[in-house]
């Protein structure tokens, strides 16, 4: 293996300024999205979200962010899966987006709840046909024999919705997480990066500058 201790490269393709940033985190967030996204660069609305169980124990994995609004963040998921569970138990965790090529990470903290009934219908009525029978034939975060295993429930569901609508099913929908904190990473020479935290307070957002 490569001596990773020797792994090392400068960040120096853009600075962040507190006149610079949007008042609303929001906003800024969806500044900084966009350009991702107008870049091409892929999976740009990647997040890895953290949960932990009522003990405390942290689980981490990449979902992908599906709606973003002055309400919150979402994603969906199985309500059986591990994260569910763990959210179930401790309805609080934490988002990470990484957007490498701008040299840039936003995290966000913040309560987690379910998303209406009506939104996870429309989110999955909105899913190509294979994803939304993926989602009935994956008994997510289970332990299964082998991958054959899998391929034979995917393959009984083809064929029980041969000739029916492929409804959501009640153990998978969507979460919102509700921001009370963020912080905008920007990358800088010498590892003195620029790092601002929105946090939010009775009276609106808050805005302080962090030592890298």
């Amino acid at each position: 293996m490569k001596n990773l201790e020797s792994l090392r490269r400068e960040y120096m393709s853009r600075v962040l300024r507190v006149e610079n940033l949007h008042i609303n985190p929001v906003t800024q967030f969806e500044i900084w999205l966009n350009e991702a996204l107008n870049a091409g660069l892929p999976d740009a609305n990647a997040m890895a979200l953290s949960t932990a169980t009522a003990a405390g124990k942290p689980s981490v994995r990449i979902v992908l962010l599906k709606h973003v609004s002055s309400k919150g963040f979402s994603f969906f998921t199985n309500y059986e899966s591990k994260k569910a569970i763990q959210i179930k138990e401790n309805p609080y965790g934490a988002l990470l987006f990484y957007w490498n090529t701008f040299e840039r990470q936003v995290r966000i903290e913040g309560p987690i709840e379910k998303t209406s009934e009506k939104e996870s219908d429309e989110y999955f009525s909105a899913r190509p046909e294979g994803s939304r029978i993926g989602a009935w034939a994956s008994p997510q975060s289970r332990q299964i024999p082998n991958r054959e295993y899998l391929d034979a429930l995917q393959e009984n569901y083809i064929r029980l919705f041969k000739k029916s609508e492929v409804k959501r099913p009640l153990f998978w929908g969507g979460y919102l997480l509700k921001p009370n904190l963020f912080e905008f990473w920007q990358g800088r020479e010498n590892r003195l990066h620029d790092r601002f935290e929105y946090t939010l307070r009775s009276g609106g957002w808050e805005i302080h500058r962090l030592a890298p």
